[in-house]
């Protein structure tokens, strides 16, 4: 029975976490009101371990909260942008808001994709360099939603050619390092321009290359909206949820002080008479 205990407890994270809490919470809280309580009685007892407790959470929480470690909401990631996710036209960049000027685009592809290029660029929007891992970032939330979502391609039919990145200014900061009390932001977005892949004839003893067919069809757009999750929300409730069990906790027992110090003052008076 005790062998088959243990295995299981090995070999199932969740219990073992479980009984690891579990543990640590009857030794280290049980223990330290064990020595507390056979000094200072079972209900102050009960009150100051509560009271060091929710303090130590306090700090636990505040550390969290400022490193974004321990218990962590959702991490920021690329989403859908609205009005359209999926242009596939160049000409459309005005009417779904990613534009303000109109675009003719009757030239060649390759010259289409310029014009569209400076176009962006002379609106704000800059283009992330191949070895940005923010490119690499918003490429992969695109492929996921070409493939997987929208299945306008399937893995390998398509190529990432550009992406632009506009927004995300965040105030008020000292300088680019010391953005701590940066609480305000602007919207971000990202814009990945895809193209097909050329079909290729595969010879005997001969590794397909992927190209793009820039040359021969025009690109297709997929706008992205930053979502910069809530990484840090879950430390932050515990820290004020904590420090006010904490204040509570704290003016109970000076509530208690203040009644002892009246009835040990009143006992003095009935000895005096």
């Amino acid at each position: 029975m005790d062998l088959l205990t243990t295995l299981a407890i090995n070999w199932q994270p969740q219990l073992r976490g479980y009984t690891v809490v579990i543990i640590a919470v009857v030794v280290l809280i049980g223990g330290t009101y064990l020595v507390v309580g056979t000094n200072l009685g079972a209900r102050l007892g009960f009150l100051v371990i509560l009271a060091g407790l929710f303090g130590w959470m306090v700090a636990m929480g505040a550390i969290w909260w400022t490193y974004g470690i321990g218990l962590k909401g959702r991490e920021p990631s690329w989403k859908e942008a609205a009005p359209a996710t999926i242009i596939r036209d160049g000409e459309l960049l005005q009417t779904v808001g990613i534009l303000e000027q109109p675009l003719k685009l009757d030239a060649s592809p390759t010259q289409n994709a310029d014009l569209v290029a400076t176009a962006l660029a002379s609106e704000g929007w800059v283009k992330l360099d191949e070895s940005d891992p923010q490119r690499g970032q918003a490429v992969a939330a695109s492929d996921e939603i070409l493939i997987n979502q929208a299945e306008e391609f399937a893995a390998g039919e398509f190529v990432s050619v550009a992406v632009f990145d506009r927004g995300g200014d965040r105030w008020p900061k000292i300088n680019d390092s010391l953005d701590f009390i940066a609480f305000f932001h602007e919207p971000r977005y990202a814009l990945v321009e895809v193209a097909p892949v050329v079909p290729q004839r595969v010879e005997p003893g001969r590794a397909p290359c992927a190209r793009n067919d820039a040359l021969v069809s025009h690109r297709s757009s997929v706008e992205l909206a930053r979502d910069l999750g809530n990484k840090r929300q879950p430390a932050m409730l515990i820290t004020f949820g904590s420090l006010i069990v904490f204040v509570i906790l704290c003016w109970l027992l000076h509530r208690r002080d203040l009644i002892l110090r009246e009835n040990l003052a009143r006992a003095r008076e009935l000895e005096k008479v």
